[in-house]
């Protein structure tokens, strides 16, 4: 979890300024903040480890930092209105938000259950399910000793995703895209083609797009793979106030794991 919002942290300031490279510098840009990519997913795990509705768990985190801005067009309408229903989204935000249901998940069905329950109360359209249940069962995966490769072939075979293009191939083609479909595959190969946390995000922001949700997405499976490094831990950890960083070490159940 901590993963994906250190990549959400990383890539907010490239979302609408792609840098198609990977040698920006510094790794955390002077001007970096957490986005309402981090907020959802706070939601989604206090919904999972409280037991509370996700529709609720989502309206509550997304009201308390609405200034923050960066809502979704049809999210933030939803967000602020007295609808509690789904609106068929196949929007990215489903799997950039989902880490959690990756993490707390012991079986693949878990992570898909898991997913489904905190995606479908906005992203019911099947893409959006789908997207959010690839990203959870690929943390899942990684999380219990799978390789790159293996997971690869899994989640192409479990969701249909074509997962064979590398991240050089990708990034002189790649377009900004805000659909599961467009944004999953990518961001997933992103992660499984890197030798570290580091180079997953560096991979995923330099194919450009949506490049903090493509960073949370990574950043969530590179956790997952190769763990985090104590000085990005701690660097990321210290954008974060003191509400979201209970939620954080409540998933983690130790203080001392997130930045570990």
């Amino acid at each position: 979890m901590i993963g994906a919002i250190i990549g959400d942290i990383v890539g907010s300031v490239y979302e609408f300024d792609n840098y198609r490279a990977k040698d920006f510098q510094p790794f955390f840009h002077q001007k970096a903040f957490f986005t309402d990519d981090t907020v959802c997913t706070v939601a989604v795990a206090d919904a999972l480890l409280s037991n509370r509705p996700p529709a609720v768990a989502l309206k509550d985190w997304g009201r308390r930092y609405w200034h923050i801005g960066g809502w979704g067009k049809r999210f933030g309408d939803w967000l602020s209105g007295p609808d509690m229903q789904p609106y068929g989204s196949f929007g990215n935000g489903a799997a950039m938000r989902v880490s959690p249901a990756g993490y707390l998940a012991e079986t693949v069905e878990e992570a898909i259950s898991l997913s489904d329950r905190v995606t479908e109360v906005t992203h019911n359209h099947p893409e959006g399910m789908r997207g959010a249940a690839a990203t959870a069962v690929a943390i899942h995966l990684a999380r219990q000793g799978s390789t790159a490769q293996q997971i690869r072939a899994d989640i192409s075979d479990r969701f249909g995703y074509d997962l064979s293009m590398s991240v050089e191939e990708i990034r002189p083609v790649y377009r900004y895209n805000e659909t599961c479909q467009n944004t999953v595959p990518q961001s997933l190969t992103c992660a499984l083609e890197a030798t570290s946390f580091e180079d997953a995000i560096r991979n995923a922001i330099s194919i450009g797009g949506d490049s903090d949700t493509i960073a949370a997405i990574a950043g969530g499976l590179a956790e997952a793979l190769f763990g985090i490094p104590p000085l990005i831990a701690g660097k990321g950890w210290s954008f974060l106030p003191e509400d979201i960083q209970v939620v954080v070490k409540a998933l983690y159940q130790s203080p001392d794991a997130v930045l570990s």
